[in-house]
């Protein structure tokens, strides 16, 4: 689960890490009282679930006050497009106050899967072409493995900073730890952190993104999704109870396992199609389940076809059968829809779809899937 830079501050500020002052803004007609009431020079922020948001004009300085009320003005409510997230509405904007930056610096804490430990990413060429430093200069990104020993101050001495901004940053690092720790996160990220002309270290950009098997844990950070932020499918598909991820193609897919979602969808490209979605309904599957995943299929415009590729073991193929037999007819769904079931009563589940009075295209096998999705 991903929140806004406002709310990841709030987190910070907790966990003793300097942020700017700022104050939020969610009403054009509040724009005027906020930044009278605020010092300037200061900094307009959009703030959407979107890096590079610098680069889409979603971030912009303001030098005085009638230039700050037009900028904001012409945030809050425009539709910010970035090359990571699309096009996002801009329903709240940070205003911020500005600080006299004399260096950028990168900081991360992400979680490393193979040493199954958090890792620490350092630079001291932070800012907007973090990315074109990682690709032309890799030397100048500096990562170290967090253990029990917690001993990064080498690391930090890398950046070439006197004693007292490294003891800083040290510090900084320590208590982003225990905040990914104690809140479950999978990645916390400043950039840039700043060191100013006064020698402070400020946080001046703050991402934090967690893991959603472990929000059961964290009511209080459950309260900060902003479901106006969510992919409308995605988040349906996580009130429906289904693994979901809206994708770019045309072809839905509907399986019941991961690895037979990700293989699937490699069939799809190799009929030279794209896949419209990852879509799992699980090994236990009930037919309202079923029809609340057909339903979520359907409510793509870009969608052409409908794959269902299911291997019968806990969710027999009759069983499926019976459950996409019973959302169709009660769907008004206009797309070619092609079926493949292999294991426990595949052939009873094959009899039940071909006798349905309905257009399916039941294949035997991934082959000749092949060949029917080609010709959809």
């Amino acid at each position: 689960m991903k929140i806004h830079e406002y709310q990841a501050k709030k987190l910070f500020k907790d966990y003793g890490i300097s942020v700017p002052e700022s104050v939020l803004c969610e009403k054009k007609e509040d724009i005027s009282s906020l930044i009278k009431n605020f010092k300037v020079p200061c900094v307009i922020k959009a703030q959407v679930h979107s890096g590079a948001r610098g680069k889409a004009g979603g971030v912009k300085i303001a030098s005085d006050l009638h230039s700050a009320i037009n900028i904001a003005e012409n945030i809050l409510g425009m539709e910010l497009i970035s090359k990571q997230a699309g096009a996002k509405k801009v329903n709240k904007i940070l205003i911020e106050e500005a600080v006299d930056i004399n260096k950028e610096l990168y900081l991360s804490l992400t979680f490393d899967r193979k040493n199954e430990k958090i890792v620490l990413i350092l630079s001291n060429e932070g800012g907007m072409d973090i990315e074109e430093t990682a690709n032309k200069s890799p030397e100048k990104i500096y990562t170290q493995i967090l253990d029990n020993n917690f001993n990064v101050i080498e690391t930090v001495k890398k950046l070439g900073f006197h004693e007292s901004i490294n003891t800083k940053i040290v510090n900084i690092i320590k208590n982003l730890y225990t905040l990914a720790i104690e809140k479950d996160a999978l990645l916390v990220e400043i950039n840039p952190l700043v060191i100013t002309k006064q020698d402070d270290v400020i946080a001046l950009d703050a991402k934090i993104n967690f893991d959603d098997n472990a929000l059961f844990r964290h009511e209080d950070i459950l309260l900060l999704k902003d479901e106006k932020e969510e992919n409308p499918y995605e988040l349906q598909a996580q009130k429906d109870g289904l693994n979901y991820i809206k994708l770019d193609g045309t072809i839905g897919c509907m399986v019941n396992g991961a690895g037979l979602a990700m293989a699937t969808m490699d069939v799809i490209r190799l009929a030279g199609k794209n896949a419209a979605n990852f879509l799992d309904v699980g090994g236990g599957a009930s037919s309202e389940k079923i029809e609340k995943a057909f339903k979520l299929l359907i409510s793509d415009k870009n969608l052409e076809a409908v794959f269902i590729n299911i291997f019968g073991g806990i969710l027999r193929c009759d069983f499926l059968a019976e459950g996409v037999k019973n959302a169709i007819q009660n769907l008004n769904i206009n797309v070619p829809v092609v079926v493949r079931m292999e294991g426990t009563n595949k052939d009873l589940g094959a009899d039940i779809l071909n006798h349905s009075g309905l257009k399916f295209t039941v294949v035997n096998n991934l082959n000749e899937a092949i060949e029917v999705i080609k010709k959809i």
